[in-house]
C-alpha cells in the first residue's frame, strides 16, 4: 500500500493530511497559488500515492469570479431571453435600483425546433441549421424546451456535433432532467462555464497510477473523469460537514454546529442524525439543481478585510488573500481578522516559525480606525455577530435550538473565535479536534 493523500484545496490556504503505509499521519499546509504553481499539483510531490482524494474550491471561485469558459446557448426559437427573465424574483425587494444578474452565458443561438409539454414534436430542427450553429463553437450548453420529456432534439444536436468536431457539449436532459426550463438551463449553463476548468485543474495532478477521488457538493467521492462543475460548488466545505458529523459522533454528541473558519471565509453547518442535503440552491445569483449538503456561508475568513464604510465597522467580503495576506505578513496588505488576532494577543508569533508575523504592521494598520487594540475588539465583535447570525440561520430559522448543539469549531481560524461565538449563542459545548487547522481534509477521509 501506498501513501493516501487527502487534499483540500481553499481560496487562501491548501490543506494536506497524508496518511503513511502505517498508518501515521502527516500534515501540511500550503499558499494554493504561489510562483511553484497551484498547490494541487504540488501537493502529491514526493510521495508513491496510491489514493488521493480531492476537495476544491476552483469551480466556486471561478462561479464568484466569473472567470470560467465562454459558453454559447443553444436553445428553442424564441426563448433566447428565457435565461435572462429568470424566475423574475427580486431578492433586494425595496432596492430603488434593480441590478440585472449577470448571465454566464456569452450569446445565445435560436434554433427552429419545439417539443410539446406531452412530448409530442411541432416542429423539427433541420440538420443544416443545426451545422451552421455550432460552426466554430468551442463549448455549448442545449436547451430545449420540454426536453426531459422527449430529448430526441438535443440527441440530435450531439449527432451533429460529432460531425463538426465541438469539443464540449453540454445537454440540458442529461445535466438536470427535471421539469422547469429556467432552472434546467441555469444547471446546464453553470455545469458548461464551469467544467473545463475544473477538468484542467484536477488533470494536472500527477500521481501515477494512483487513483484521484473528487469530493461532490453532496458529500460522496466521484472519480476525476466524471467530476462536473455543477457538483463542485461545495466540494471544498462539503469535507468540512462530513468532518464535523463524525468528530461529533466520536465525542458523543447527537448534534452538532460545524464552524468552518478559514482565509476567506467561514462555513456553518448542522448536523444532527444524519447529514442535511438540499436539491436546489442559488449561488451567486445562480440557480443550481443538483444535491448538495446544507451549508451557510459568510465573509469572515482570518483574512477578511476590516474597514469603515457608512460610519460603521465591516468585515469583508474583500480578502487579502495569501498575496499580499494580511497586514501582518509584511507585503503591504489591509488590516485584517487575522491582525486583529496578533494585536490583542490570540495570536502568538512565536508559534509560527515558518511565518515572520509583524505585528507592528498590524497595529499601524488598525491604528487608521483609533487606538489599535480597541478597533481590533471591534472589528471582532463584528465578525462574530456575522458568523453567529449565519448559525441562527441554519438552526433558530429552521426550528432547531443552538443551545441544544455542540460546537465544532475547525478551519485555521476557527478556534480562535469559538469561545465567544458559543457565549453569543447560549451553547455550552465546545469541541476542538487536534487536526482541527485541516479538519476539511481530514473529512475527506471519512467520505463515501
Amino acid at each position: 500500500m501506498g501513501w493516501q493523500l487527502l487534499v483540500d484545496r481553499g481560496g487562501t490556504f491548501t490543506d494536506v493530511v497524508a496518511r503513511g503505509p502505517d498508518g501515521q499521519l502527516q500534515v501540511r499546509k500550503l499558499l494554493s497559488r504561489s510562483a511553484d504553481g497551484d498547490a494541487t499539483r504540488r501537493a502529491a510531490e514526493g510521495y508513491a500515492v496510491d489514493e488521493l482524494r480531492l476537495g476544491t474550491t476552483v469551480a466556486t471561485n471561478a462561479l464568484l469570479e466569473r472567470a470560467g469558459e465562454r459558453v454559447t446557448l443553444l436553445t428553442t426559437r424564441g426563448f433566447g431571453d428565457l435565461l435572462r427573465i429568470g424566475s423574475q424574483e427580486r431578492p433586494e425587494i425595496f432596492a430603488l435600483r434593480i441590478e440585472k444578474r449577470q448571465l454566464l452565458h456569452a450569446e445565445v443561438v435560436e434554433v427552429d425546433e419545439r417539443v410539446l409539454a406531452d412530448g409530442s414534436v411541432r416542429r423539427r430542427p433541420e440538420r443544416e441549421a443545426l451545422r451552421r450553429a455550432l460552426a466554430g463553437r468551442d463549448c455549448v450548453a442545449v436547451l430545449f424546451l420540454n426536453a426531459h420529456v422527449n430529448p430526441e432534439h438535443e440527441l440530435l444536436v450531439e449527432e451533429v456535433a460529432r460531425e463538426v468536431g465541438t469539443p464540449r457539449l453540454f445537454l440540458s436532459h442529461q445535466v438536470a432532467p427535471e421539469i422547469g426550463a429556467v432552472g434546467r438551463g441555469d444547471t446546464t449553463v453553470a455545469d458548461a462555464y464551469l467544467t473545463p476548468l475544473l477538468r484542467r485543474s484536477v488533470e494536472q495532478v500527477d500521481i501515477g497510477d494512483g487513483r484521484l477521488l473528487c469530493m461532490q457538493s453532496s458529500g460522496g467521492l466521484i472519480p476525476r473523469e466524471h467530476f462536473s462543475g455543477k457538483d463542485a460548488i461545495l466540494s471544498g466545505p462539503a469535507g468540512g460537514v462530513v468532518a464535523a458529523a463524525a468528530v461529533g459522533r466520536l465525542a458523543g454528541f447527537d448534534a452538532v454546529i460545524g464552524l468552518d473558519m478559514g482565509g476567506t471565509s467561514t462555513d456553518v453547518c448542522r448536523v444532527g442524525d444524519e447529514l442535511e442535503r438540499v436539491y436546489e440552491s442559488v449561488i451567486d445569483g445562480v440557480r443550481l439543481r443538483a444535491p448538495s449538503l446544507y451549508l451557510e456561508t459568510v465573509a469572515a475568513g482570518g483574512g477578511s478585510v476590516c474597514a469603515f464604510r457608512d460610519g460603521r465597522f465591516t468585515v469583508g467580503p474583500e480578502s487579502a488573500g495569501a498575496d499580499p495576506g494580511p497586514a501582518c505578513y509584511g507585503k503591504g496588505g489591509p488590516a485584517t481578522v487575522t491582525d486583529c488576532n496578533l494585536v490583542l494577543g490570540r495570536l502568538r508569533p512565536e508559534w509560527f516559525p515558518h511565518l515572520s508575523l509583524d505585528v507592528a504592521a498590524a497595529r499601524a494598520r488598525l491604528a487608521v480606525f483609533g487606538e489599535p487594540e480597541a478597533a481590533a475588539r471591534g472589528f471582532l465583535r463584528v465578525a462574530v455577530a456575522n458568523m453567529a447570525d449565519a448559525i441562527r440561520r441554519i438552526s433558530v430559522a429552521r426550528g432547531f435550538d443552538p443551545r441544544s448543539h455542540a460546537l465544532v469549531a475547525f478551519g485555521g481560524a476557527g478556534a480562535q473565535h469559538a469561545c465567544e461565538l458559543a457565549r453569543e449563542l447560549g451553547m455550552s459545548h465546545g469541541v476542538v479536534h487536534p487536526l482541527a487547522g485541516v479538519l476539511s481534509a481530514w473529512g475527506l477521509g471519512r467520505a463515501a
